[in-house]
């Protein structure tokens, strides 16, 4: 488990700066096959129009692969190592499997090198053992969570996230999530038991900008503090604190404004997520 460590103030921005001690991470480089090169996007669409502001820069780096199905039924798997992942906030572990082929995933809370792992309805409950949620016992705590029947993982899947099997009914499961919401998940569905590790991630200070463009994030400039020709919140004489609702600089409605829009999952929401205060 990584303990936050400060920083001496020998600089204005290394005063407030902290960083995560890295005691869990066993290898530096990681398995070169396991690895892609991927393009920066810098939040643009493929016809080259910024869709994501305030993105780009950042360090280089090359993609992890990750097994978000664990579709290995049956075969043991020994954690080889945990390494660091620079695509994500949790921590990613290399599994070697009996029949030699090497493969990584998203590294469980309390997990560690020489455990073995297993996939498949006859595995134990233990973290790092994935299985559908049909054989996980009720108020188990689970993460990577399939949506969809062999899709593979698509929710809980940041560091030290987790959420509960709450309830099964025929064929769907419910399922409370980090955010609140409860969800019908069908049963056939895998999920890995236990906790997303580096659970202390959300904690760390930044300490100061540049850190953050190392990560690929460019300024934010607020609406009040610009002129009425550049945003609908800007202008006024004096300090202003915008007199409306809160929008982007095409007075589309933000923080807060409900934006989902797809009925063909409305039927799986039993319960909405709490509202923000």
């Amino acid at each position: 488990m990584s303990t936050i460590i400060k920083t001496k103030p020998t600089s204005p921005g290394r005063r407030a700066q902290e960083y995560l001690s890295f005691e869990e991470i066993t290898k530096t480089e990681p398995e070169r096959r396991l690895t892609k090169n991927i393009n920066k996007r810098s939040g643009r669409n493929s016809y080259g129009r910024i869709t994501a502001r305030h993105r780009g820069g950042g360090a280089k780096k090359k993609y992890r692969v990750i097994d978000f199905k664990r579709d290995k039924d049956g075969i043991p798997a020994k954690v080889s190592a945990i390494e660091y992942d620079p695509n994500r906030s949790a921590r990613i572990a290399l599994l070697v499997y009996a029949d030699g082929e090497k493969r990584y995933i998203i590294a469980p809370l309390e997990i560690k090198v020489g455990d073995i792992l297993e996939t498949g309805p006859g595995a134990d409950i233990k973290p790092g053992n994935c299985m559908p949620l049909e054989n996980i016992p009720t108020g188990t705590r689970i993460h990577n969570i399939e949506l969809k029947q062999n899709k593979g993982a698509q929710i809980v899947r940041s560091a030290g996230g987790f959420a509960r099997l709450m309830a099964k009914e025929g064929s769907y499961g419910q399922v409370l999530l980090p955010s609140g919401e409860v969800r019908m998940v069908h049963l056939k569905c895998k999920a890995t038991v236990g906790r997303v590790g580096n659970e202390k991630h959300g904690d760390v200070k930044i300490g100061k900008a540049g850190r953050n463009r190392w990560l690929g994030k460019r300024p934010s400039v607020r609406g009040v503090a610009m002129n009425p020709v550049d945003h609908p919140m800007g202008g006024g004489e004096g300090r202003s604190s915008g007199g409306r609702q809160p929008c982007t600089p095409w007075g589309i409605p933000t923080k807060g404004k409900r934006t989902r829009n797809n009925d063909r999952t409305e039927p799986f929401i039993v319960k909405r997520r709490a509202k923000r205060k």
